[in-house]
């Protein structure tokens, strides 16, 4: 089921059957470089991750398969994720190696902080990367947000962007 659609992409749930994308996308050094995350060992185990991924129906929202329309492709995911210990929103993406560059995640996080305030009216939604990710604080001020503050990113010096819903 399509949540959101853009000119180009389309984003749906994750499913069992997007392991083995994920599996791949997570296997790649360069795109995990700046994430702090560790790859799944196999494509097996990213299908139980997928399996017990309850964002969706704990919160109505999640990290999103990102599909390209005309061919089927997918790309990689983006999508919202709420923290409930802070009470906080974020907008997140990761996208095939080969993808970088192309537009989607701008487009793909563009299309969820828009799904996040019109339909979930949220009221802020934040953004965090490394210091040195500089694609990533990029594509974060492309789609809006602005930088708010330092944090602790895993031992590494990380940065905090948002953005407000000027209908609250």
């Amino acid at each position: 089921m399509k949540i959101i659609e853009t000119d180009r992409l389309y984003l749906r749930e994750l499913t069992i059957d997007d392991a083995e994308h994920m599996y791949h996308l997570n296997s790649d050094t360069e795109v995990l470089k700046f994430t702090g995350d560790i790859p799944f060992e196999s494509a097996e185990s990213a299908k139980i991750f997928l399996k017990n991924y309850d964002h969706y129906k704990k919160y109505g929202l999640g990290r999103w398969a990102v599909i390209q329309k005309n061919n089927q492709e997918f790309l990689g995911w983006c999508g919202l994720k709420y923290t409930a210990e802070v009470n906080e929103y974020d907008v997140g993406f990761r996208f095939f190696k080969k993808q970088w560059d192309k537009g989607f995640a701008t487009e793909s996080g563009k299309a969820c902080i828009n799904f996040g305030f019109q339909k979930l009216k949220l009221k802020v939604i934040l953004g965090r990367a490394k210091k040195e990710n500089k694609n990533s604080i990029r594509v974060l001020e492309k789609i809006g947000l602005t930088y708010v503050k330092p944090f602790d990113f895993q031992g590494e010096e990380g940065v905090i962007y948002e953005i407000k819903n000027m209908l609250y």
